[in-house]
């Protein structure tokens, strides 16, 4: 009990009120958000941005110069050639987004839904092996689809507007 006696009576507080000057000075100085992600986290995200990022660049070729198999991918869906294009813009945006460190929330959630798209046209109308690969496409997206997800959880809580569902 004896350490609230320091507190003053409720009738005695006074509300702050800064002046202009005070506020002026207030809003030129630079705040930094706190780093809250471990060495180890930090590490896992920048060896899954490279490594998504690395698919998605090294994929861009192949869509914009319309290779066969690229082609053919997006002519069984019915969407050749605008589709082909619109996907090759967004996963560049999405490999930007992520070898930028400030947008790398933005690269996370752009790259999950790429490749959640990919995942699922896959698993409906291309099928796992396209043109004798193996899988290997199928293969590359499920990579980058986890890589993706990793970073997007990770920095979740760098996306404007997120609201954690607990207080921690």
């Amino acid at each position: 009990m004896n350490a609230s006696r320091h507190l003053e009576k409720l009738e005695d507080f006074k509300a702050y009120n800064p002046t202009a000057a005070e506020l002026l000075k207030a809003s030129q100085r630079e705040v930094e958000d706190a780093e809250t992600l471990t060495r180890r986290q930090r590490v896992i995200c920048l060896v899954c941005c490279l490594i998504a990022a690395g698919i998605m660049i090294e994929t861009l070729f192949f869509r914009f110069t319309a290779a066969p198999e690229s082609v053919y991918i997006f002519k069984r869906m019915g969407t050749e050639p605008w589709m082909r294009w619109v996907q090759g813009l967004w996963e560049l945006a999405a490999s930007i987004g992520l070898l930028v460190p400030g947008l790398r929330w933005a690269g996370g959630v752009l790259t999950t839904g790429a490749m959640a798209a990919a995942i699922l046209s896959h698993m409906t109308w291309l099928g796992y092996s396209i043109q004798g690969d193996h899988g290997l496409l199928f293969s590359m997206a499920l990579v980058t689809f986890t890589c993706g997800f990793t970073v997007m959880w990770t920095y979740r809580h760098h996306i404007p507007g997120y609201v954690p569902a607990t207080m921690y």
